[in-house]
This record gives C-alpha cells, structure tokens and sequence, in this order.
C-alpha cells in the first residue's frame, strides 16, 4: 500500500491508518491493547486535556537542560494516547517516518541522531546529518521566540521540551528541513523537533505530529502552500484506512458547517454543542449546560464525554429504546453495555449531536457503540463527571465523517461517509 495518496490540485492528502491495524507499518501492530487499557489511557488523556485548560499542570512548568539553561517544557497529553499514525517524508532525499497525529498538540517531534537516551522505535533514527536540506534553528529565529524567548542551548541552537503527564518527555532541538506530504507536494522549510532525549510510553511511532491551533502545527505551516485548512476521515475499524488533508477546496458536497468557538486556551478547536437526540428527539438538556465548560473536538480521546446531566439523560433514553436487549457488565468508565449473543438482529436508536446553527451530526450504531466483545458491547459515551469541565468530541463519533477545519473562515464541519 501506498504511504502517499493525491487529492485535489489545491490539497494534499496522506493515509492515516490505525496504529495496532494490518494496515499499519508497525511490526508491533498486533500486540494491541485491551479494551480496559484503552479506555484507562483515554481517561489519563481527558485528565491531562482537563490539567491543561485549567492550567494545573501535574509538574513543573519549566524543566532544566542539561548546559544549565530553562526550556520550556510545553505540556502534552498522555503519552501514547492516540490511536491513529501517517506516514510522511523527511529530509533530503527524504526519509519515510510512520508519525502519531494529534489535534491536542502543536510541535511535531522526531527521535534524531545522536540520541543520548531515546525510546525503541521500529525505524532508524532519523540523522539530520544525511540530509541536505536540514538546518537547526537559530535563537534569534522568529520561530524560536514563538516557542519561548529563553529556549536556547549553549550552542546558540534554540531548544525544546515536551513533557507528558506520565512523566514521558521529548526534548531536543528546534529545527528545519523538507517534508513530504504526497508525491512532489513537499513543504520546503518545515519546523519540527529534532529529539535527543526522549523517554516514554510511545510505542514504536517515529514521532507525533501536531495538529493543533498553533502557529508550530503541521497545518499552521502547510496553510501558506495549501491554505488555512485541513481535514480528516478517521477509519471505522483498525483494518480501514482513513486520510488526513490539507486544503479544504476537496470538502465534500454533504458537510455541515458550525462556527468555531473561543475557548480558554489556544492549542485546541472549540465549537458549541447545543443538544442531544435519541432516536430523533431532544432529551431535554437546554443548551446552557453543554456551554459551561465548553465543547473541544479531540482526534486523540476515544470516548466523547458530556456534562453529567447531559449524560443522565442520554444514558436514560438509550436504557428505554434498548429494554428488550440483555443487560451486561460495565466496561472500565462505560457504565451501559449490552450482551447480544445469540442476537440475529440488533435495533440501535441513533444519537443526534447538534451544534450552533443547526448543524447535526446524525450517529449510526458505529458511533453510537463501543464494542468490545457481542457479549460485553457499550454506549460510547461518558460523564465529565462534573458541570464545569470540558466536554470532549472523541474520535469514536468522528469515524466515517470528513471532519473539516476551516480555519480561514473559523468554522468546523461535518460530511458523513467520508471513508469506511
């Protein structure tokens, strides 16, 4: 299988693949995980999104390097939380590195040469010294100081830190060279982490690739070639391929728009949820409750998570639409399952999300359900386990739709059967 698809003229489009997937260019791909350490990562993830809006972080906010000087140690979520990799090209000529992408960070980072201490990824490392077109960034470089005015090295070289709730961390040098999205669609000067020291619950990726809001992002820095914009199709199940775009002219004919909301940081894209429907009717939580905490759309978190009244009432008008249906144990933080064996034929009510404007974004029973086992399969959904807390838009009610982040025109959108 191709690494590298085309799109549109005025896009550029990569394969993004499931991480313990067939598909997926990880030999360790099938040593995955249980469902109950999935669902324990998400919620060490969702703790450490939470931690970061309310700026509480769980360490320190400045960490030490090795000459003597502060870095600025920008705090990630969990380490190995996100479930989705793309491979791209690095360097010159260009190397191909199999990368996590994620929405809730900003920096992308590989493991370089020399590593003083790195984790074991698959691939070599990449060694900035075999291509051509590589640079280190110097202190005094704009995009050094967008990092942090201070983040400089005793060799003059700026420097950064990356450090992850579970005491992971990525740190090492700021620097530059040429990235291949698709066949000659290249960005010539891409900023990226070159990583030295590195510890942590990665797995085998190369690296992570931000997505989010910041001018460091990957789309940040693909918006002078391709525009303002990205988006995805997240796949349906581990042995499907999904995409991740740059551009948004190839926005499929069916997306629904809502606008994108201002939020208390910067790094993630906020957007109002304003109700719920079961099975084509509101449950009766009105839109001020979902507004409290505010409403992110997370590539990395599995399940979405709402206010725990929203919830109640969710969970409430699922239990009756499925009373005929065997009840089972509850999985880790998913409290309503279901055991189908023996079952020929299961009737899922729909879930309607609808957001600012009127934009709805109908769920089949795929985003509708967790299913780990037919004897053990669950409502896809959680508490955030109090009012003011964020609610998150997790990527179990993203797959199959083009998710599309118009930046230019700040609004987020919505295009059903976008991948399998």
């Amino acid at each position: 299988m191709d690494a590298h698809t085309d799109a549109a003229p005025d896009t550029s489009a990569v394969r993004v693949v499931h991480r313990h997937g067939p598909c997926s260019p990880l030999q360790a791909r099938g040593h995955a995980p249980s469902h109950e350490e999935i669902l324990e990562r998400d919620q060490d993830r969702v703790d450490s999104i939470r931690r970061r809006i309310a700026g509480a972080p769980a360490i320190s906010d400045v960490a030490r390097a090795p000459e003597g000087v502060s870095l600025p140690a920008y705090l990630g979520t969990s380490a190995g939380t996100t479930n989705y990799i793309m491979t791209v090209g690095l360097g010159t000529p260009a190397r191909n590195l199999s990368v996590e992408i994620d929405t809730g960070s900003d920096l992308s980072w590989v493991q370089c040469e020399p590593c003083a201490r790195c984790y074991g990824q698959q691939d070599p490392l990449f060694d900035p010294a075999r291509s051509s077109t590589y640079s280190a960034v110097p202190c005094g470089a704009p995009e050094c100081r967008e990092l942090d005015p201070q983040s400089c090295a005793a060799d003059r070289e700026c420097r950064y830190e990356v450090i992850y709730d579970d005491y992971s961390h990525a740190d090492g040098t700021v620097s530059r060279d040429a990235l291949t999205l698709a066949a000659s669609r290249t960005l010539p000067s891409f900023v990226f982490g070159c990583g030295h020291d590195d510890a942590g619950l990665f797995g085998k990726v190369d690296g992570l690739f931000g997505l989010g809001r910041g001018k460091m992002s990957l789309p940040s820095q693909a918006a002078t070639k391709y525009g303002a914009g990205f988006s995805y199709c997240l796949p349906s199940s581990p042995s499907a391929e999904g995409y991740l775009a740059f551009g948004v002219g190839a926005a499929p004919a069916n997306t629904q728009f809502t606008e994108m909301a201002r939020g208390p940081e910067t790094w993630s894209y906020y957007l109002n949820l304003v109700g719920v429907k079961v099975a084509g009717r509101e449950i009766g939580i009105p839109p001020a409750v979902f507004a409290t905490g505010g409403t992110i759309i997370d590539s990395g978190t599995v399940i979405t998570r709402l206010p725990p009244r929203a919830y109640a009432a969710l969970r409430s008008a699922f239990v009756r639409s499925m009373a005929s249906y065997r009840r089972a144990p509850a999985l880790s933080l998913l409290d309503t399952c279901y055991n189908f064996t023996g079952q020929t034929r299961v009737k899922i009510p729909s879930v309607d999300l609808v957001f600012a404007g009127g934009t709805t974004v109908n769920l089949n029973a795929r985003g509708v359900l967790y299913v780990s086992t037919v004897s053990q399969t669950c409502l896809g959904f959680a508490s955030t386990g109090d009012e003011t807390s964020v609610n998150i838009l997790g990527n179990t009610q993203q797959k199959t739709f083009t998710v599309v982040y118009d930046v230019a025109k700040q609004r987020i959108g919505f295009g059903a059967k976008g991948c399998n």
